[in-house]
């Protein structure tokens, strides 16, 4: 089947489910386009049938007012060598050259382009770099490292492997008669999945070690998988001085601390996050 066939099956589909369930809205939610559309192709195919929806699908789009393409190619270009500037910043350093295009117009180009966010223009710059071997300038090394340092700092990372990072937090359970507050350590392998839970009866330095201690480590050296990296809040029991009991215990076994931004709780972004988990 030739895309072009592909988009007609899937206009005549338009109209036959909105047919069947006699509702052109939830039809139109369903197929992904807006009821305008289904008119207008209802219209063409009562007058002339599946060639009349060829016809139209056949039809050029209008690029008249489509950014010239010298200008359009600087726009990428720019936003390659220099991935932290917005659009306006981009419209400036563009007219300045002598080529005139709108922030809204820059928008447009990186739409089309799939460079909206910096995150993208960083994954394209890092494509880039892949496959020509271009070295970096300054303002794009600056660009990647600051990525790299606000992306640690809020957790947001790509685990590469299990054992690349545990995401650890405290959670308070509740009251037991007779033994008073109970909190949960929990530890989650950001890559893997693999939880480990257990109660104590006091939230500390030594309890959040301690976990990591009898569980944590124990399951990683028994699959011969080193545990590189945690993360954590910056809660007292998982940040101090040297002398910290936590801190000492993550120097001991050669393991590195991130820390999320402020007292945002690793649970926030990461554990919640994670549809099943395994408990050891």
């Amino acid at each position: 089947m030739t895309p072009e066939q592909k988009i007609i099956r899937a206009k005549l589909g338009l109209l036959e489910l909105a047919k069947q369930l006699g509702n052109v809205s939830q039809a139109c939610k369903m197929m992904g386009y807006s009821r305008d559309s289904f008119y207008r192709f209802k219209e063409l195919y009562d007058k002339g049938g599946e060639l009349a929806l060829q016809e139209i699908s056949r039809r050029k789009p209008v690029l008249k007012n489509r950014t010239a393409p010298q200008i359009e190619r600087a726009v990428v270009e720019l936003a390659i060598e220099q991935p932290a500037w917005g659009q306006v910043r981009v419209s400036e350093a563009l007219k300045r050259q002598g080529l005139s295009i709108s922030p809204a117009g820059v928008r447009c180009v990186w739409q089309r382009h799939d460079l909206t966010s910096i995150k993208h223009r960083l994954k394209a710059l890092e494509a880039k770099v892949a496959q020509d071997g271009i070295l970096l300038t300054e303002a794009q090394i600056a660009a990647l490292e600051k990525a790299k340092a606000d992306k640690e700092a809020h957790g947001e990372f790509e685990s590469e492997c299990p054992g690349y990072c545990g995401a650890q937090d405290t959670f308070y359970v509740g009251t037991l008669k007779g033994v008073g507050r109970v909190y949960q350590q929990t530890v989650i392998d950001t890559y893997a999945k693999v939880a480990f839970a257990k109660l104590y009866d006091r939230k500390t330095p030594i309890t959040a070690a301690e976990i990591l201690n009898d569980r944590v480590v124990p399951f990683y050296d028994e699959h011969a998988i080193r545990l590189s990296r945690m993360l954590t809040d910056r809660g007292t029991e998982f940040c101090g001085t040297q002398s910290h009991e936590y801190e000492l215990y993550l120097a001991v076994e050669d393991i590195d601390h991130s820390r999320t931004k402020d007292q945002e709780p690793a649970n926030k972004w990461n554990l919640r996050a994670l549809p099943s988990h395994r408990f050891g």
